[in-house]
């Protein structure tokens, strides 16, 4: 997720940028540390080339000399080879391609691709360019359509008037016609869907690169495409078109089988790219920070995700860093991240760490937008091991009067938003801080040169182009550096602010201080070690005591490390003679630790004791035990074991309520309250009144909870409130007792009124025997106690079922070697993927949502490098793709079969091999919420009697709630073909307040455990299994041999299939399923069998006697005994019918069809308007046994509205190539071409020869 928020703004006022960080001294100082020499690699959305300021260095080289897509979203599948015959190639999208004289391509082989527009286009460039597509190509040719058909209706309207009520049946047909139209263009208006351009792709290798063309010309002039050869080598790049100015590069891998399209999933790896490395050869203020470093663009977001990064960008994105022949990145920077739940394990960490301490890679991230409680930070500052620096967003006076516009200038402070420390595990998380706003470049599709965009997102870039300036200085004075020294420099040297130091960590980075703090103290045998510290049993990166009563000291054992970098490749003599001597020191008083350590190549350990006594209860407490080398004080700190201790408030006024008095809030300023939560409290209401202050308040409220292994998301609750002058409010959330409670209010960081605020908690308790409710359907009742814990309690209890759930299992599954650079780790270490398949029927209209339950919600920490879903129609088509985080991704489907083919990469194949077999969830959305009864006594529940109503729990008093399994005949669950194994969710609330019962729910899973039965008819004590099979005759082993023999007429060939009809004809002369299955065989010969088909089509008619049929229908009831049995053989004859007449006008509307409208005979009309009405008095047109055939005779009558009526709901029921020419033939007949040239355009998109690769 991108550590953004966003705001557009041109030519605004700028300010010296750098200017609080050092930059503008230190470039004033030392010109040629601008960063050249260095290498930047930007993990982000991707950076545009023709951005502003974007193309060269200080030096005139090649500002971005790569461009990677490592996402996936770009791939082109090029796995089908052709060859150029008369110069033409055959394109997947059916397009005749002509290959240019000038192409030169030795072997003569392409490889041949299709790839939608809209794929690789961010939201917003799509939205502008589906609006500016739909206005140039549909609504002028529509709006004028819309207005002929309702001119036309009118007229018929009007004729039918002067000619009085009635009119013949082709008469009601006409004005039928007209009314269809005018119905289908409104609705082809309200339902307008535009898949956009297929691009054919054409890949070849030119003897020298691969070369790749992509005709956005969509007609098959490859000399008009966009030709370019691969981005690393040539440096080329182009808009996809002129419209959409969308800058776009290309890679080719595996031998031209993959083509990689490398465009931008948003504008914000731009604007961080800029405020890094921009440089302005003729406009120098407006430089970013390095102006001489080239960069290397490597997209992690996935635009087929909404820009969300996957496992497999990240691990690509690494795995090109690490190592590659063409050039070495210095200097990453990552202004994207999620929150995780641990941070101790998981392959993506294991990946970063081989960056950092193996291949030296000095690693800048963003520390989160999500302050501005405490322990925000998210990952990858919060990796397993603590290499990343990790940067909080702060803003200056200087930069809120020029780039926020501000009437005047406020102390500098943290951003609201920005992520808090410590990790969970004790690290800082933060451990500097930087200017969090920028106006600078962005993408040119935006079309606007510059925007300001702020968050940590654009304090990591600043940071980062700090350390490639640092790095720059290194390099051109030959000073050795490694990631650990670089980074000790940067926190010596940083500005402590008098400002939150958990939005700080170190404070501000002071460039010009660290460059000559390194170029001073260079060459300590130090620079080139990592010191790993691990505290306590859980080897924790820091000392984190928050969920405790602080009410005795602790001691915790501290174990440091000396790592050195690349140590498995590291000369045995550096390890042999590496000796150091610390001295330690804290000043806080509340820590103990020993005032001095000696260190070999070995890990050493030793005892902190903490004290939380004498310490103010309800505050939060940081230090650090710095340790210095003992000969070189001066050089600061070598290492330090952060410490962070809540010390809670546990004595609450009546055991659940807390309030402080009225505290004064100026402008950034936070407070910050932590509670002991009772251990039997559910829920907190915080009620919050403003004073002093005539004007509104903004405030935000950010409570947290930390549960072990569990991100900070899972117990939170963030409200951004507005106060008035004495105006109260009051917030609900849900709590879990026994941990302890942040309540963080923040008055916003631009407030310029200051004012007091009074706070008070209330503690409540509904606590259930059960945290999470299963109910088995088979055992009908499930039992919950609710405890009402701290004070009397009103409940009302409500169950209800949202969501379906089943499991699928894998169709297919198979793992392979992925292979080629992208995908290999150095050393020869190929990465697999596990390839499985499911198969999904949707038998309505439903919201879905896939879950693969073994990998859901872990992304970082996932032992697994990577997982990602792609669901796909009966065509192939693309609907939708998800990740990790199932809950956000959901599709709405329509009726149909559907594939669903999960990806899942990792480094060991025997580790994917186990998953071979893995389930996944589907979860659909009920189009309405199934209520359960709820009752407050067993007997209640079983008899069905009183349901549960509101009443009151006095204090520790416990009441049974008993819910009743639902109804598997309801109207809601009837159609969702339950199984046995399946389950309905739901959530389940105890509280009567509306409030409350929102804040404070729990999970409800309903198994499903048997089917609904049907109701059993009662049968005489002298029937039943005693009762003797009826003797079969030898008439009805004739039957069965008819029967038999039927069956194989229309599966045989014509010659045979005629001679059994003739047998049974012969011994059966009345049996019309025979007839039936002979005039199905000869209707599938074809064309040449039509007289033929004609002609059992009217045997079969002549066969049958309407009259007994229209007069069983015309009956609404039956009560004949055997009624059932009656009704079943007219269905039968009455579909025999139909049948019958349907081929037979079919089959003449083909040959009449072929002659034009002028020479079309009225006898043979007539007699398709006599089939018409004949089928019409037994169903409607549009019903599937003869909407074929009304299709065809429409057409043939003229009445193409509502040919293409039927053709259209056909459409709607399956999507096939055979519609969607029949839908586009009958639109153009009508002169709709703008209708039929979008289907026609987007054919390719449709009907995709492959699934798309993941």
């Amino acid at each position: 997720m991108k550590r953004t928020v966003g705001l557009m703004l041109m030519n605004a006022p700028r300010f010296d940028f750098g200017k609080e960080t050092g930059v503008v001294s230190l470039i004033n100082k030392y010109p040629n540390y601008d960063g050249r020499g260095v290498v930047i690699a930007i993990f982000d959305s991707g950076v545009d080339p023709g951005a502003p300021g974007l193309q060269v260095t200080t030096e005139g080289k090649v500002k971005i000399i790569d461009r990677i897509d490592a996402s996936g979203a770009g791939d082109v599948d090029t796995s089908t080879v052709v060859e150029a015959s008369e110069g033409v190639i055959a394109g997947l999208s059916g397009r005749k391609l002509k290959v240019p004289e000038s192409w030169v391509n030795p072997s003569g082989k392409y490889h041949i691709g299709v790839k939608g527009a809209y794929t690789i286009y961010p939201q917003r460039l799509r939205e502008r360019v589906l609006k500016e597509r739909k206005e140039k190509n549909w609504d002028t040719v529509h709006k004028a359509l819309v207005a002929e058909a309702q001119r036309k209706l009118q007229a018929v309207e009007t004729n039918k008037s002067s000619n009085g009520n009635g009119g013949n049946y082709l008469e009601k047909l006409t004005k039928e016609d007209a009314e269809s139209r005018v119905t289908q263009l409104n609705a082809l208006e309200k339902k307008y869907y535009d898949l956009g351009p297929a691009y054919d792709c054409v890949v070849y290798h030119d003897g020298e690169m691969w070369r790749a063309c992509i005709d956005t010309s969509e007609r098959g002039e490859l000399e008009s495409g966009i030709h370019l050869g691969e981005y690393r080598l040539c440096h080329q790049w182009s808009s996809l078109t002129e419209a959409d100015q969308y800058n776009i590069s290309v890679n080719v891998h595996n031998d031209g089988n993959i083509l990689e399209i490398v465009g931008m999933c948003s504008s914000h790896g731009t604007h961080v790219a800029s405020i890094a490395s921009a440089n302005f050869p003729d406009n120098p203020e407006r430089n970013g920070i390095a102006p001489g470093a080239q960069i290397v663009s490597i997209t992690i977001g996935d635009n087929r995700i909404s820009s969300m990064e996957t496992g497999t960008a990240l691990a690509r994105a690494m795995i090109r860093v690490m190592e590659n022949p063409y050039y070495k990145v210095d200097v990453i920077n990552m202004s994207y991240g999620e929150h995780a739940h641990w941070c101790s394990s998981g392959r993506l960490g294991e990946l970063a760490h081989e960056v950092v301490n193996k291949y030296g890679v000095i690693w800048v991230a963003s520390a989160g937008n999500h302050g501005p409680a405490l322990a925000t930070v998210g990952v990858p500052p919060d990796f397993q091991n603590d290499s990343i620096i990790g940067v909080g967003a702060y803003v200056s006076p200087d930069m809120m009067t020029a780039e926020y516009s501000m009437i005047e200038k406020l102390p500098g402070c943290p951003y609201t938003w920005s992520s808090r420390g410590p990790t969970a595990d004790g690290a800082r998380g933060v451990t500097v801080c930087a200017p969090g706003g920028a106006i600078t470049s962005v993408p040119r599709f935006t079309l606007h040169s510059n925007q300001l965009m702020n968050g940590t997102s654009m304090a990591s870039p600043h940071t980062a182009g700090c350390v490639g300036l640092i790095v720059s200085a290194l390099k051109q004075k030959s000073i050795p550096y490694s990631p650990y020294s670089v980074r000790r420099a940067i926190e010596n040297t940083a500005l402590t602010l008098d400002v939150d130091i958990f939005a700080q960590g170190h404070g501000l980075i002071q460039v010009q201080h660290a460059v000559e703090h390194l170029i001073q103290y260079s060459g300590g045998v130090e620079d080139k070690v990592h010191f790993a510290v691990e505290c306590g049993s859980e080897r924790t990166k820091g000392i984190h005591l928050r969920n405790w009563p602080a009410l005795k000291p602790v001691d915790v054992s501290v174990t440091v490390e000396p790592k050195l970098l690349n140590d498995t490749k590291a000369e045995p003599s550096e390890k042999l003679s590496f000796c150091m001597e610390f001295v330690m020191t804290c000043d806080a008083p509340w820590v103990r630790a020993p005032p001095c350590l000696q260190m070999s190549y070995m890990f050493r350990s030793f005892q902190v004791s903490i004290d939380p006594r004498g310490l103010n209860r309800g505050g939060v407490y940081f230090t650090t035990v710095k340790a210095y080398n003992a000969s070189n004080v001066e050089k600061g700190v070598m290492f330090e074991v952060p410490i962070t201790i809540v010390v809670p408030t546990v004595d609450l006024l009546h055991g659940y309520f807390y309030s402080s008095a009225a505290e004064v809030f100026r402008a950034g300023c936070v407070r910050r309250h932590f509670l002991q939560v009772p251990i039997e409290s559910t829920w907190a209401s915080v009620t919050l009144k403003a004073s002093h202050s005539e004007k509104c308040q903004r405030f935000t409220l950010h409570a947290v909870q930390l549960k072990p292994s569990c991100s900070v998301k899972t117990l939170e609750y963030y409200k951004v409130v507005n106060l008035g002058c004495n105006e109260s409010t009051t917030l609900v959330f849900a709590v879990r007792g026994g941990y302890t409670l942040e309540l963080c209010l923040a008055r916003w960081w631009s407030s310029l009124v200051e004012g007091q605020v009074e706070t008070s908690v209330d503690f409540h308790s509904l606590r259930p025997s059960q945290e999470e409710v299963t109910l088995l359907c088979n055992e009908g009742i499930q039992r919950i106690d609710v405890r009402a814990g701290l004070r009397p309690e009103e409940i009302a209890p409500q169950a209800c079922l949202k969501h379906h759930t089943q499991v699928l299992m894998p169709a297919d599954s198979k793992v392979e070697v992925l292979g080629g650079a992208r995908d290999t780790v150095p050393d020869s270490r190929p990465i697999y993927h596990l390839i499985l398949s499911y198969s999904l029927t949707v038998t309505k209209a439903a919201e879905v949502t896939p879950k693969c339950s073994l990998l859901s919600d872990v992304l970082y920490e996932s032992a697994f490098e990577s997982q990602l879903w792609l669901l796909f129609d009966h065509n192939k088509q693309l609907m939708g793709c998800g990740d990790a985080y199932s809950h956000k991704y959901s599709l709405k489907l329509e009726k149909g079969e559907y594939t669903i083919r999960l990806h899942v990469r990792h480094e060991r194949p025997d580790l994917l091999e186990k998953l071979t077999d893995l389930p996944l969830t589907v979860l659909t959305k009920l189009t309405q919420e199934v209520k359960l009864d709820v009752y407050t006594s067993f007997n209640a529940a079983v008899a069905s009697g009183k349901k549960a109503h509101s009443l009151t729990l006095s204090t520790g008093a416990v009441q049974p709630i008993y819910l009743t399994a639902p109804s598997l005949s309801d109207k809601t669950l009837k159609g969702l073909g339950l199984t046995p194994g399946q389950a309905l969710l739901g959530t389940l609330s105890f509280a009567k307040d509306e409030l409350v019962r929102k804040a404070d729910q729990y999970p409800l899973r309903v198994v499903v455990t048997e089917l609904p039965c049907k109701k059993r008819s009662t049968t005489s004590s002298g029937t039943g299994t005693e009762e003797k099979k009826e003797t079969k005759t030898h008439a009805d082993y004739l039957e069965a041999l008819r029967d038999l023999q039927t069956a194989w007429i229309a599966k045989l060939d014509s010659e045979s299939g005629e001679q059994i009809h003739r047998e049974v004809m012969a011994t059966h002369p009345d049996h019309l399923a025979a007839q039936l299955a002979r005039l199905q065989a000869l209707d599938a010969g074809g064309a040449q069998n039509r007289a033929l088909v004609i002609a059992q089509a009217k045997q079969i008619v002549s066969a049958v006697d309407t009259a007994p049929l229209l007069a069983f229908y015309g009956t609404k009831t039956d009560t004949r005994s055997d009624a059932a049995k009656i009704k079943t053989q007219m269905d039968k004859q009455r579909n025999t019918l139909l049948e019958a007449l349907s081929r037979q006008g079919s089959a003449m509307c083909s040959d009449i069809l072929q002659l034009p409208a002028s020479e079309r005979p009225q006898e043979t009309l007539e007699q398709l308007d006599n089939i018409a009405t004949e089928i019409l008095k037994f169903v409607e047109a549009s019903d599937s046994k003869v909407n074929s055939f009304f299709a065809s005779y429409y057409q043939v009558r003229g009445f193409d509205g509502l040919s293409a009526r039927i053709i259209l709901r056909q459409c709607e029921e399956k999507w096939t190539r055979d519609n969607e020419a029949k839908l586009t033939d009958a639109y153009t007949r009508m002169g709709w071409t703008h209708a039929a040239s979008l289907i026609a355009s987007t054919h390719p998109l449709r009907f995709p020869t492959s699934f798309a690769p993941f």
